[in-house]
């Protein structure tokens, strides 16, 4: 029964592996788009903003609209989808084409991811929830880590075409695991969209909201310029600025884990002492970004806090609003792009007044939030919702 219960939480990794990497292994090949479809580089980006803006407006109305959908049918509509879109890019004659058939399946990426995640979560039991959510991130990280380099590899070694067969050979694999190992899933005890969209009235909803923004935003302050700071600062050069990212991308895959773990032995002390670490690591980088052999082994440390800010991430909206757990991870999912956005924007515009040094005091800004947002909902939310309770067993 467990080694069932983990092949069916392998096969859900595996279809967010497969989502992610089509969303992200865009990055890798935008030259090779933009020649291909004779626009320049910015227009070529269309495909990756576009993709985002899409998901933060799916993520707080799809999981909703289709909560009550029967759950096998719905993931493998869902990867059938981007089997669909993707085979559609391949061929499309006009990047016009190729655009809409990018930023269609955004629409229904926050369905599956969410939907993963909460029966991970059911495969296992409340107590190993994290660890079980942990395993669907490890799925987003690969999707980021191995997406891109070989998403690159493919097109510049044979052709775009290529790159696109391999996001449909991952989405192909997923939809056939779906297909053989799952059991038929109905949804017995759907709540209504009234009752879910309640929870947003709830402040500790947007507490843990403004969480869920911050640690995506202290992140993508500085990640979103890593390239540059490595080649500008440390002086690495293009070969060693691979390698440094595939060591932070394996290293995030280990926070994944890590990350799990934590939450689910003291999630409240995790969250609570995430952005005093985290911020050594940012301090300890902007002191030694010269030295090449530092960052190599800062970058583990800086790799473990993005893997378990993501995991954090997750966690604090779930817990906040259990009756609603799929509407809260596309919450997750939309928010936390939400952070990215905002994250890279004030990253930028640090940058481009102050130089480097400063984006990292920016992400210490927002981990200043973090905490101060993580200490106003255990302070006055949680205890306030325990003393009821404590009471009726007094």
């Amino acid at each position: 029964m467990e080694q069932k219960k983990n092949l069916l939480i392998f096969i859900l990794a595996m279809g967010t592996f497969s989502i992610l990497n089509t969303e992200v292994g865009i990055l890798g090949i935008l030259p090779n788009i933009a020649a291909r479809f004779a626009v320049d580089i910015p227009t070529a980006g269309l495909l990756v903003s576009g993709f985002a803006l899409a998901i933060f407006f799916a993520g707080t109305t799809m999981p909703l609209l289709l909560s009550k959908m029967e759950r096998k049918r719905l993931m493998l509509f869902v990867l059938g989808f981007f089997i669909v879109c993707n085979a559609v890019s391949l061929v499309a004659p006009t990047f016009e084409v190729a655009l809409a058939a990018r930023i269609a399946p955004a629409f229904v990426h926050p369905v599956y991811c969410s939907l993963a995640y909460v029966i991970a979560a059911e495969l296992v039991g409340p107590e190993r929830a994290p660890q079980a959510a942990a395993k669907i991130m490890i799925g987003v990280s690969s999707g980021i880590v191995i997406g891109i380099p070989v998403t690159a590899f493919l097109a510049n070694t044979f052709s775009y075409e290529a790159a696109m067969g391999f996001f449909i050979l991952m989405n192909v694999l997923a939809f056939l695991g779906t297909l053989r190992f799952f059991p038929a899933m109905p949804v017995t005890q759907a709540a209504s969209i009234g009752s879910q969209l309640g929870v947003l009235k709830k402040a500790k909803t947007w507490v843990s909201l403004f969480v869920v923004s911050s640690v995506g935003a202290a992140l993508f302050t500085v990640y979103a310029y890593i390239s540059s700071f490595l080649l500008d600062v440390t002086k690495l050069t293009s070969s060693e600025l691979s390698i440094a990212l595939f060591v932070f991308g394996i290293s995030s895959i280990a926070g994944n884990y890590v990350g799990g773990r934590l939450l689910t032995a003291d999630a409240k002390k995790t969250a609570l002492v995430y952005p005093f670490v985290f911020s050594a690591v940012y301090l300890a980088v902007s002191l030694l970004g010269a030295s090449a052999p530092a960052m190599f082994l800062l970058f583990v440390g800086w790799g473990m806090m993005n893997g378990i800010g993501n995991n954090i991430q997750q966690h604090w909206i779930v817990s906040a609003i259990p009756e609603a757990v799929g509407f809260a991870n596309g919450l997750f999912i939309s928010f936390g792009n939400l952070g990215t956005t905002l994250g890279t924007t004030v990253g930028g515009l640090l940058l481009g007044s102050f130089g480097f040094a400063a984006i990292f005091f920016g992400g210490i800004g927002f981990l200043a939030l973090t905490f101060a947002a993580v200490v106003l909902r255990v302070v006055r939310y949680e205890r306030r919702d325990a003393a009821p309770a404590e009471a009726v067993e007094a």
